[in-house]
């Protein structure tokens, strides 16, 4: 099984979801479930289909954060290099192309959130930054462009 790099924060998020699911959600879903049978005749039943339905995605889900939860690798962000760019550092770019600076957070898949800054360490621009050092050019080959940066800065 794949391992999934998380922080501290988010295997601390993973966890709660996963509570969430198995215990709130489910009966949250078993009383949408109910009143739906209440209706009778379940062959025509929109409500009770819907809730079967929730009741599904809800342990797809439950089963995906399990495997997820016991495959973590918890990244010790203080413990993290900054040498060269790894999951969990911060990194400072000069885009070539926009002639700007920007930075990026480099996570694990689940705490990626790119309107924040925060990047999975699967995305093609952090799996092209990974392993570099600062002043190293970079060519990030993108689905719908090639972008060129020069790495300024490494953080944590």
């Amino acid at each position: 099984m794949e391992k999934t790099y998380v922080t501290e924060e988010g295997h601390k998020k993973l966890v709660s979801e996963l509570e969430y699911l198995k215990t709130t959600r489910r009966q949250e879903i078993a009383k949408q479930l109910d009143y739906a049978r209440s209706f009778g005749d379940l062959r025509e039943n929109a409500e009770y289909e819907a809730a079967k339905h929730a009741l599904q995605m809800n342990e797809i889900r439950i089963n995906e954060l399990d495997m997820k939860v016991a495959n973590a690798v918890i990244v010790d962000m203080n413990s993290v290099s900054t040498d060269k760019v790894i999951i969990g550092t911060k990194v400072l770019l000069w885009d070539f192309d926009f002639e700007e600076e920007i930075e990026y957070f480099i996570t694990g898949t689940e705490e990626a959130d790119p309107a924040s800054g925060k990047i999975s360490v699967n995305s093609p621009v952090a799996t092209a930054l990974l392993g570099h050092k600062v002043g190293d050019k970079v060519e990030v080959q993108a689905p719908r462009a090639t972008m060129n940066y020069e790495i300024k800065k490494i953080s944590r």
